[in-house]
């Protein structure tokens, strides 16, 4: 592991600690699960973490979480911090700086992190799944507004014009309306799961059953657990995820202005934001 991957990794070890204290289903999930069955840890050049849990656990999560959690270690989304910009929660070291370009504007909490998404359900009739899906873009483009990135001329126009409106003032209660949405179907009852917060279409949902119980395996020798159907959930991900990638392909797909291990991102704070 590098510097990075073994920050990561002992925030991770503590979600799963919590995850077991308090009884709460969880996934290994996207290139972390890819790792754990393919290379036993991380990717070699992979540079972030990321775990789901189905809505009714990430909900007790989220609610109880931040009492386990070492002082240090912080759970954002957007009920701890308004103008957190994501439909999923991170947990945060606060003792360090990881501050991504798409949200360097943004006064917040930027340290390294762990990705912890909600699986919720998801429809199964082609006119539902039209309907919420429009809708869904509606939303996601009011939230996008408040990022800080290059989409061209005509989205950032349209995106000046969803500022201008304060539509980046209301990151938190766009959120909510969204969650409002995308938990209209229980993944108790729902054939379908689904990771809105990594969304690539179809990629990200699929038959409960692909997630199941669970699998144990272990991560970096912690025992943790990935989807059940984890070659079903891998193929559909990824493809032939059993052939070696060539070289131009094996790079990290996040992007930041500054890292600092040793330094909280507070003292980047007045420089960067």
């Amino acid at each position: 592991m590098n510097a990075l991957q073994k920050a990561e990794f002992e925030i991770l070890r503590e979600f799963v600690r919590i995850c077991d204290e308090l009884q709460l289903t969880y996934f290994l999930v996207c290139g972390t699960a890819l790792g754990a069955v393919k290379y036993g840890g991380f990717i070699p050049w992979d540079d972030d973490v990321d775990v789901a849990l189905p809505r009714k656990d990430y909900e007790i999560f989220c609610e109880r979480a931040q009492s386990f959690l070492p002082e240090h270690l912080f759970l954002q989304n957007h009920r701890t911090e308004s103008v957190y910009p994501r439909i999923y929660s991170k947990i945060r070291n606060s003792n360090t700086t990881y501050i991504e370009k798409t949200t360097s504007n943004i006064p917040m909490n930027h340290g390294v992190y762990i990705d912890v998404f909600p699986l919720d359900g998801y429809p199964s009739e082609a006119k539902e799944i039209k309907r919420f899906e429009r809708q869904k873009k509606i939303r996601k483009l009011q939230i996008e507004c408040a990022l800080n990135v290059d989409y061209g001329f005509l989205r950032n126009t349209f995106f000046s014009l969803e500022r201008c409106a304060g539509f980046h003032k209301k990151t938190a209660v766009i959120i909510d309306l969204l969650e409002k949405e995308m938990t209209k179907w229980p993944t108790d009852t729902s054939a379908l799961w689904c990771n809105h917060g990594n969304w690539q279409g179809r990629l990200e949902y699929a038959p409960r059953e692909q997630y199941g119980d669970g699998l144990m395996v272990t991560f970096e020798g912690l025992p943790v657990r990935v989807p059940a159907r984890y070659d079903e959930y891998l193929t559909q991900k990824y493809g032939n995820w059993r052939a070696d990638l060539p070289p131009e392909k094996k790079v990290g797909h996040h992007y930041y202005d500054v890292m600092d291990l040793e330094r909280s991102y507070r003292d980047y704070l007045s420089i960067k934001i």
